[in-house]
């Protein structure tokens, strides 16, 4: 397999990397701007991306199982990539329910990874996702179906930006008489989250919550946040010294990020 080295040809995109991966069978992870897409013998098994809640903040926020029973699962599987094993292994997850929420952050983060089709960064052989198997899908499907996404996103609201800015409530824009889930979507919308950070915060699926937001894009109740001013120089404080004033949108986005890993 002449072509599983641990650097890629920065002329070839994700999904063209992933096509020649998949007929060589290889397992390893693939690197790409917005993510990390796993294999195992040429199967897509895994993908990561930082434009998604990962699947502990699904299981976790939803209730599914408690934040406790998930840091254990980890500690004891991890090393050994048997996460998901160990979660059902131990009664706290059947493993269908783990099945479904699995495939749904899988092909969350593969729409972030493949939507645009950005170029591959280099693929890693023999890499395995500390989660192990779950359920693996060919690569084809995952192809297909983050463009699928994307061409309903797009006729929806043309400009993708809405998937990865902070977004901030247009002047006036209330909830009221909206459906339900896209109300709920908008309550959480405070100039500083990101779609992925809504979506984590209400425990729903990233890209259910960006067909609401971008209905909501659409209907003129949701725009892009403008841009965070420029820090001010430091302020003097007593006896001469500089105190900093933080970027709270910074901290506050640092914090969640944390909080996820």
């Amino acid at each position: 397999m002449t072509r599983v080295t641990t650097t890629w040809a920065t002329h070839e995109t994700t999904s063209a990397a992933l096509a020649a991966l998949a007929a060589e069978g290889a397992t390893g992870a693939l690197s790409g701007e917005r993510g990390i897409v796993y294999l195992s013998a040429g199967r897509v098994v895994h993908v990561e991306s930082a434009f998604t809640p990962d699947l502990g903040a699904l299981l976790t926020r939803s209730g599914a199982v408690p934040p406790d029973g998930w840091w254990d699962a980890v500690d004891r599987g991890g090393t050994q990539h048997r996460v998901g094993h160990r979660l059902v292994d131990s009664g706290r997850l059947a493993a269908g329910a783990l099945e479904v929420c699995h495939l749904g952050a899988l092909f969350d983060a593969a729409y972030f990874v493949l939507a645009h089709d950005t170029r591959a960064h280099r693929f890693r052989p023999g890499a395995v996702h500390w989660l192990g198997a779950v359920r693996s899908v060919p690569v084809d499907v995952v192809v297909r179906e983050s463009g699928r996404r994307r061409a309903l996103l797009d006729r929806i609201w043309p400009d993708p930006a809405i998937d990865t800015v902070p977004l901030a409530r247009v002047a006036d824009a209330g909830a009221a008489g909206l459906p339900v889930r896209r109300g709920r979507t908008l309550t959480q919308v405070d100039g500083v989250r990101t779609a992925a950070e809504i979506a984590s915060a209400l425990a729903c699926r990233t890209y259910h919550t960006l067909v609401e937001l971008r209905r909501l894009a659409a209907d003129g109740l949701v725009t892009a946040a403008p841009p965070a001013p420029t820090p001010r120089a430091p302020v003097p404080g007593p006896h001469g010294v500089a105190w900093d004033d933080p970027d709270t949108a910074l901290l506050r986005r640092l914090r969640d990020a944390l909080e996820a890993l």
